[in-house]
């Protein structure tokens, strides 16, 4: 009988744009898939110059340096016998000449190249561009099916694999052209953005595409965060029958080994499911990590209220960085409640974070004053409760500048949605942590991280109403209806596109719902000027929401 083929998944961490990083990412990876008998090694969509590379593709040099870099890989790679490697990279080469840009096409091609014995033996280019959600990959890409490009199957060791790339596996040609050219097996290369539910939907996906087919199938993800986007990892092999034959990791970097007999039969490693609050915090750690990683940051810094969304904040960014790269500041008004103190200062001693207390009493009474006679004879609005937030802003900024820790902003996606939140205030800061989690998540994920292990949010923080203490006895009731009901609203509006009509037959009352649409309406303004945030759902309020601030659209 002959050994089983040995196909390895490089489940990597890429920086978009670091080429000979990427590249050096891909070479380590493939020397220990060789280590390990492996005869195939499949990185992820784009793995060489990461994902998404955006307007680089515009870029005729950064072109010329991934395919640079691709060769450099296939030379290095020449004295690992037996290993063929497929690599992710963008392509824009007409017989090795870098195509001159044209305004009136894409640039370029996504695709996947073989590489073995030194050199680019075969290239793949991807058929089926997605352009939904945070996807325009049609600005960039030409299919590879425009491009009078067929399929590509390989043979390793006598087994023929077809190469897909993501979104080709989600629809039935690509997938049938392959087979109809030979393949005994389905090598889908992706980058597909980690939102909630996701990975049970692309295994569901890939096994009915298996099942479809007849053929088994191994995907493999790239890991990761990328500006707002994380990516999940969690790369995977189906059988013919579609029953799961392995699963990486979920949010970290892996070298999945997988054998395939002679009866095209799959064995490997099944890594657990994570539930979904585990999920939503892996993601937002990952996120934290890697936008403050890849961008050079020494640090994070973050305004500590004593509520619940800082105190989820400042325990993401203490797993995410370590509590020595971490520092909360208590800024109290004279609204700020005894217990807001309290509950602040122990949360910083149970994380053991830098936390300091900044009154901020003495700017803004030197505001009022400034303003006193400004605002003769009017009362007390929203007003002097934005000014406390800008203060607290500047504040936090300010350390920012002197020390280089980057402003991590508190504000939660149901505060977003609906404008309750200020501008140049709490809205301050370089990135956005919770901006795509709604408060019922927020609590939820308080209380599903205390219970991994000793609490370290304080339950009165967790159980108390919430308010932002901009005013005496203020709670967020007040100005917004309970969040089980803002939060239910937004889902159907804002994810499911559901009309105020629809909503209301739901059985949700009409003021309620008039509010709520309005309020997402007049605050988009807010939103184009708040800082980049990690997306954890379908949509959030990012690249995949493009609506005008200037619009008199009501339904």
């Amino acid at each position: 009988m002959p050994s089983p083929l040995k196909i390895a998944l490089a489940q990597i961490n890429v920086v978009v744009g670091d080429l000979a990083g990427n590249a050096d990412r891909i070479i380590a990876k493939a020397r220990a898939a060789h280590t390990a008998g492996a005869d195939l090694l499949v990185t992820p969509e784009l793995a060489l110059c990461g994902y998404p590379p955006e307007d680089l593709l515009l870029r005729p040099a950064f072109l010329s340096a991934c395919d640079v870099q691709l060769r450099r890989i296939a030379a290095e790679l020449a004295d690992c016998a037996g290993l063929q490697v497929v690599v992710g990279h963008p392509l824009a080469r007409e017989d090795g000449v870098v195509r001159e840009r044209s305004w009136s096409l894409p640039p370029c091609l996504n695709a996947a190249s073989v590489l073995a014995g030194g050199r680019v033996t075969q290239t793949y280019a991807k058929r089926e561009l997605p352009n939904y959600q945070v996807f325009d990959e049609r600005r960039y890409f030409y299919s590879g099916r425009d491009a009078g490009l067929g399929p590509v199957v390989f043979d390793v060791r006598g087994f023929k694999v077809g190469l897909l790339i993501c979104e080709d596996a989600w629809f039935d040609e690509p997938a049938a052209a392959a087979q109809d050219a030979g393949a005994e097996l389905l090598c889908v290369i992706n980058a597909s953005p980690f939102h909630v539910g996701k990975v049970e939907e692309r295994e569901t996906r890939m096994a009915e595409r298996a099942r479809a087919a007849g053929l088994p199938l191994v995907y493999a993800h790239l890991v990761g965060g990328q500006d707002e986007m994380v990516f999940d990892g969690a790369s995977f092999a189906v059988q013919a029958d579609g029953a799961l034959a392995a699963r990486a990791p979920m949010f970290e970097e892996a070298l999945a080994v997988i054998e395939v007999d002679a009866a095209h039969r799959l064995s490997g490693t099944i890594a657990p499911a994570l539930e979904m609050e585990a999920q939503v915090w892996q993601a937002l750690v990952v996120g934290v990590r890697d936008y403050l990683g890849k961008n050079g940051f020494p640090g994070a810094i973050l305004g500590l209220s004593g509520g619940i969304d800082s105190a989820l904040v400042l325990a993401i960014a203490v797993d995410a960085l370590g509590a020595d790269k971490v520092r909360a500041v208590m800024m109290p008004s004279p609204y700020t409640a005894d217990i807001s103190w309290i509950d602040a200062r122990d949360m910083a001693e149970r994380l053991n974070v830098r936390y300091d207390e900044m009154s901020i009493v003495p700017m803004f009474d030197a505001f009022n004053a400034t303003l006193a006679d400004e605002f003769k004879g009017l009362a007390a609005d929203a007003t002097e409760e934005n000014i406390q937030a800008r203060i607290r802003g500047t504040l936090l900024m300010a350390l920012s500048n002197k020390f280089g820790s980057i402003v991590l902003t508190t504000g939660n996606k149901s505060e977003m949605a609906t404008g309750y939140c200020t501008l140049y205030g709490d809205m301050a800061g370089g990135f956005a942590v919770i901006k795509d989690v709604a408060k019922t998540l927020v609590f939820r994920l308080a209380r599903w991280r205390n219970a991994q292990g000793p609490e370290i949010i304080p339950e009165r923080i967790i159980t108390r109403p919430p308010s932002a203490e901009l005013r005496p006895d203020q709670k967020d009731e007040d100005s917004l209806p309970p969040y089980e009901v803002l939060d239910a609203i937004l889902a159907r509006y804002m994810e499911q596109d559901q009309s105020i009509a629809e909503i209301v037959a739901a059985g949700f009352k009409p003021e309620d719902v008039e509010r709520v649409t309005r309020l997402i309406k007049i605050n988009e303004y807010k939103r184009r000027q708040a800082p980049v945030g990690i997306r954890i759902t379908h949509r959030g309020f990012g690249r995949d929401w493009r609506y005008p601030i200037t619009s008199r659209f009501r339904a």
